[in-house]
């Protein structure tokens, strides 16, 4: 639902109390305030546990009788994770939340006193005081199966961070221990590089084994697409070495952990993926947004994670705003900057979606067309980076409309822009 400053302004009115908390860690601070931005009340603190919680609803209570309040609303600044357990009492409780940019608390926490002193106490002020303005977000908790495939598609992101660190330190040891390896084997992790590395590491152990005994490691292990032609090169490349000799002892552990931490978390990978397709299963949006070609299941699973229930918004340009592809501009008088996009958003949205235009324009033909529109036009084209923002955001409002209109995906209304531009482009 979208909702202007305006509307956030008339939400406070004269039954209205102000609560501007400052989370922390350990103990949380509290400020009570009328919709002019008087205080009810001096500020109090109360822990961040179960009694904390129901002390601050007692105190509430009270200043709520006193004032003659009928609503509350408490404002607070997002601080890493220590608002989700505080967020969820007041939800139990029927008190709204909303947040304020922690950015606008320090630009406008001079505004009282004139002074940049930062404290538990001063701070609840500045964001009740943002709240008044109309200054605030509502936040959005995902729950259910969103919420569960937030989590696990959290977990995939830090687990393949993980892998990517992991080969990065491979190719590193390679380097130094067996530089020629790389080139018989392309992708150092394939399964085959793999059984080679844990049975033989090092180039003298490769020349021991001679090519027939190199075949057998593969043989052995019923591995396929590999034989005598890929062990004589192997093997060659391991007669020719220009690697270390130096600290084997120490390399062979090294080598042995980063296998073991690599086949780890692969198997994680694996375990994750199946609890995301389970979850999706749940979601029929998922299968919805998989009917785009050249969209798969993780492409999908990550933006509905991100995204939450998309059927919560009223346009896509709020999927794009939340995503950071919303337009900033630095123009004044006569002066026009340069445009670009704001990457005030959702990151990791956004990199969901360049890798999936980038996947698009290669593989889906509809996508293709339209980048080559974008960028071959006559008037304004757009360089190759322009063009695939485009295409993601082209790829919000495809997603936007069949997901909220129910609707199957379709080649030919996906280029409608085009074809609504042609006779434009003609006269």
């Amino acid at each position: 639902m979208s909702v202007t400053q305006d509307s956030k302004i008339r939400q406070i009115t004269q039954e209205t109390m102000v609560i501007g908390v400052d989370i922390a860690s350990e103990k949380q601070y509290a400020r009570a305030f009328d919709w002019r931005g008087l205080e009810l009340g001096k500020v109090f603190s109360f822990p961040n546990d179960k009694e904390g919680f129901a002390e601050f609803g007692s105190k509430v209570t009270e200043r709520c009788r006193k004032s003659g309040k009928t609503k509350v609303v408490v404002g607070i600044e997002p601080t890493g994770h220590y608002w989700f357990t505080f967020a969820g009492y007041l939800k139990s409780q029927g008190l709204q939340l909303v947040m304020v940019n922690p950015y606008h608390v320090k630009q406008a926490k001079e505004l009282d006193d004139g002074h940049p002193s930062k404290t538990d106490r001063k701070d609840p002020k500045t964001i009740a005081k943002l709240v008044i303005d109309g200054r605030y977000i509502i936040p959005y908790i995902p729950e259910g199966p969103y919420a569960d495939l937030r989590i696990v598609m959290n977990c995939r992101w830090q687990v393949q961070k993980e892998l990517v660190s992991i080969k990065n330190k491979l190719k590193r040891w390679l380097k130094i221990y067996f530089p020629e390896f790389v080139k018989v084997f392309v992708n150092p992790v394939g399964v085959a590089s793999l059984a080679i590395l844990r049975a033989a590491p090092m180039p003298s152990d490769l020349a021991v084994l001679l090519p027939e005994g190199i075949n057998g490691v593969w043989r052995g292990q019923k591995i396929r697409a590999v034989g005598m032609k890929r062990a004589n090169e192997l093997y060659a490349a391991a007669k020719n070495s220009v690697g270390s000799t130096n600290g084997t002892v120490g390399a062979r552990l090294e080598l042995r952990m980063l296998l073991d931490d690599f086949e780890t978390k692969s198997q994680e990978c694996a375990r994750i993926m199946s609890l995301v397709e389970q979850i999706c299963s749940a979601l029929p949006e998922i299968a919805t947004i998989q009917e785009i070609k050249g969209v798969g299941l993780v492409t999908a699973a990550g933006f509905v994670a991100e995204v939450g229930d998309i059927r919560r918004f009223d346009s896509p340009k709020q999927i794009q705003k939340l995503a950071g592809y919303a337009i900033k501009e630095n123009s004044s008088g006569k002066h026009k900057g340069m445009t670009g996009i704001s990457k005030r958003g959702r990151r990791r949205l956004r990199t969901i979606l360049f890798r999936a235009a980038v996947v698009l324009v290669a593989q889906n033909k509809e996508f293709k067309e339209l980048h080559r529109y974008f960028t071959k036009r006559t008037v304004n084209p757009l360089k190759n980076k322009q063009s695939i923002v485009a295409v993601s955001c082209k790829l919000i409002r495809v997603i936007f409309a069949l997901v909220s209109k129910g609707r199957h995906y379709d080649p030919e209304r996906m280029l409608a822009d085009i074809h609504r531009n042609a006779p434009l482009k003609a006269a």
